[in-house]
């Protein structure tokens, strides 16, 4: 599993690179360089530790982003967010380095190395507390899932969306483009659209998540929505 688990990072992120510095046309940018040193050190730190403690859930987060036993309406939604963070890795390099519209400070580019690494941080959180914290929507009967309460699931419903809200803002900050912050909500929304379809199949397939729901009443941002 652990091996599974570092060649899986590896190749995701030597992937992404190939978009990055393509898009860029050089290899000399710095802020790319940073963005994939900490998603490959950060991956691996958390992917390692889940993988020794919780292979199943690890082994689960490995499956295809589709999948035949996810709803119809969320492999529509999570193909759309899919699509569209691909073009933002892009479109950000042309952004920050090609054409150079985007002049972003330094100090600000390390805000957003923070804003990642609090996205991890919730989402390494949010694993830890839910085993059964699958990227596509469906109810993992094979593994008895049962509703989580306990952790962040205390302050919202959705906790891994919490986190990557700050992982959307965090990468365009670190690669330099201030357009491509213009990604930032537009994933979001997508993520608002994607909870209800989520939801929906957690109160139709999951004993308990209807008291949950009214016991933790935000689903993204505490004391927003």
């Amino acid at each position: 599993m652990v091996t599974k688990l570092i060649v899986h990072t590896l190749v995701s992120f030597g992937a992404i690179g190939v978009v990055l510095f393509l898009s860029a046309g050089t290899l000399d940018w710095p802020g790319a360089w940073a963005f994939l040193v900490e998603m490959v050190g950060l991956g691996l730190l958390t992917g390692v530790w889940l993988a020794r403690h919780d292979p199943a859930l690890v082994e689960e987060r490995l499956r295809p982003p589709i999948q035949k036993d996810q709803t119809p309406a969320d492999k529509i939604v999570l193909s759309l967010i899919l699509l569209l963070i691909v073009a933002s890795w892009v479109f950000m390099p042309l952004d920050a380095v090609r054409f150079a519209w985007s002049s972003v400070p330094r100090w600000v580019q390390a805000v957003g190395a923070l804003s990642i690494l609090l996205a991890v941080i919730i989402g390494y959180r949010t694993m830890r507390e839910n085993s059964f914290a699958a990227p596509v929507v469906k109810i993992q009967k094979e593994r008895g899932q049962t509703v989580i309460t306990t952790g962040p699931y205390s302050y919202v419903r959705h906790p891994m969306y919490a986190g990557a809200l700050f992982f959307f803002v965090g990468v365009p900050l670190l690669l330099g483009s201030w357009w491509g912050l213009a990604f930032a909500p537009v994933l979001a929304g997508l993520l608002a659209i994607r909870i209800p379809i989520e939801e929906k199949a957690l109160r139709q397939g999951l004993e308990g998540y209807d008291a949950y729901a009214a016991q933790v009443p935000y689903r993204l941002v505490p004391m927003v929505w």
